[in-house]
């Protein structure tokens, strides 16, 4: 496996987000988001850990963007704080939010490293989840404007952009199971947030297509290969529900196709907030689909799930190999993601924008050696190679991550990057997997 195998167009990159890696919480006129007012709150987070200096990418991002030029990597995928730039979600603009993203731009430019911007990583400003959050119908407003406030004063640089991060886990934990920020919980917070995020993408991805010449916009979705315990029929059943849930509930709508018929019973109440026009809103002609897998689930029927009737059988209990984020190592199931979402013919082309490990690393010697990571890391690349000689649409794979950085409820323990950080003295050390990445760039 070589990177000529996958053609002169493909795109290599890393991935990072906003909260993860920035810190200066508070500097320069930014605005609480939902993430700093969660992460302060005592018991939220593993070790109270919080985001407020992270990798303090804020101060640092020049010696980070020449770590990417050091490694070989030509594109950088990472969002935008939208409290940094609208510190109380909408109206007044701060200024000195907008500059830093202008010297961040211009740095990758200037290194010749493409930037692939994300507008909405999870970090919601705080006086708007005040408002409701996703669950006010405004937000669509406050979302459009904010977005199409970047793509005019970035869009004559920045290409490339994603419109949402992952909507079932931003909607799905933060909403309904109340472990991600703002913490609320229930059917009654998931059901309108998750419609308003399902109509953003589509009011986000016109703010974008309108101001943005030559854009190329996309947006991007968590996903995880579903097969049932055993094939029992209800074990298959409760199977085909979480694969709606987890894996087609925003897909499906934005290629015009509605929700999924599967989940009509737990979303039932969705009708009330669908309004006149809704339907025809909701489906846009994204140019690429990100997709963002790291394993696989088994489902088993679970008669006291609430809505589903389905739970999972973990990875630890089933004894099978698995991350620090105890998910299962199981390579094979980005290709089985690929080759499903390549299924539904209105999609032009696929991008994997997420895909990485956490595992325990320790710096010996001033060395890094990651082995796992880098197994895991090559054995996914092999799979995307397959689903592409196969004849998916896919061209581009994006590490997950590029430095260890804050992962949101579980702090600074579980390491995805491909440089390591010392989160006291913010070193940084590239790892083994760090320098693999590094020379299979170097060849075409």
């Amino acid at each position: 496996m070589e990177r000529r195998d996958f053609g002169e167009e493909f795109r290599w990159g890393v991935a990072v987000s906003a909260y993860q890696i920035e810190g200066a919480h508070d500097a320069d006129g930014k605005g609480h988001s939902i993430w700093d007012i969660f992460t302060n709150k005592k018991g939220n987070v593993l070790n109270e850990h919080t985001g407020n200096t992270a990798c303090d990418f804020y101060n640092r991002y020049n010696q980070d963007i020449s770590l990417l030029k050091e490694l070989n990597i030509p594109n950088f995928r990472f969002s935008l704080s939208w409290p940094r730039i609208f510190p109380s979600g909408h109206f007044y603009v701060n200024r000195k939010g907008i500059d830093f993203y202008d010297r961040l731009i211009d740095c990758c430019l200037s290194q010749g490293i493409e930037p692939w911007v994300t507008l909405y990583h999870w970090d919601l400003p705080h006086e708007l989840e005040l408002m409701g959050g996703w669950t006010n119908r405004d937000i669509l407003y406050w979302f459009g404007d904010y977005a199409e406030l970047c793509a005019k004063h970035f869009g004559d640089r920045v290409k490339k952009w994603m419109v949402l991060n992952e909507p079932m886990v931003f909607t799905g934990a933060g909403y309904f199971l109340g472990i991600h920020a703002p913490g609320k919980r229930g059917m009654k917070n998931f059901i309108p947030a998750m419609h308003h995020a399902t109509l953003a993408m589509g009011e986000g991805g016109r703010r974008l297509r309108e101001f943005v010449k030559d854009a190329e916009i996309g947006t991007t979705f968590s996903c995880s290969h579903i097969e049932p315990v055993s094939q029992k029929d209800k074990d298959i059943r409760a199977a085909i529900r979480v694969d709606a849930l987890l894996n087609r509930l925003y897909i499906e709508p934005i290629l015009g196709l509605g929700y999924p018929q599967e989940l009509r019973k737990p979303l039932l109440n969705v009708e009330k907030y669908i309004k006149p026009n809704d339907e025809s809103n909701m489906p846009f002609d994204f140019d690429f689909i990100g997709i963002q897998n790291y394993t696989r689930e088994i489902v088993k029927y679970s008669w006291w799930t609430p809505y589903l009737q389905a739970s999972i059988v973990g990875a630890k209990e089933r004894k099978v190999p698995h991350t620090l984020m105890k998910w299962e190592v199981y390579p094979e199931a980005i290709y089985q993601m690929l080759k499903k979402f390549q299924a539904y013919t209105n999609i032009k082309k696929l991008m994997v924008t997420e895909n990485g490990a956490a595992f325990n690393d320790v710096v010996f010697d001033g060395k890094v050696q990651d082995s796992q990571r880098l197994l895991f890391i090559q054995d996914n690349i092999r799979q995307v190679l397959r689903a592409k000689k196969e004849g998916v649409n896919v061209q581009g794979y994006f590490i997950w991550t590029l430095t260890d950085n804050f992962e949101w409820a579980e702090g600074f323990h579980p390491r995805f990057g491909i440089v390591h950080v010392d989160f006291h003295s913010q070193k940084r050390t590239i790892k083994e997997s760090g320098l693999w990445y590094k020379d299979f760039l170097s060849y075409m």
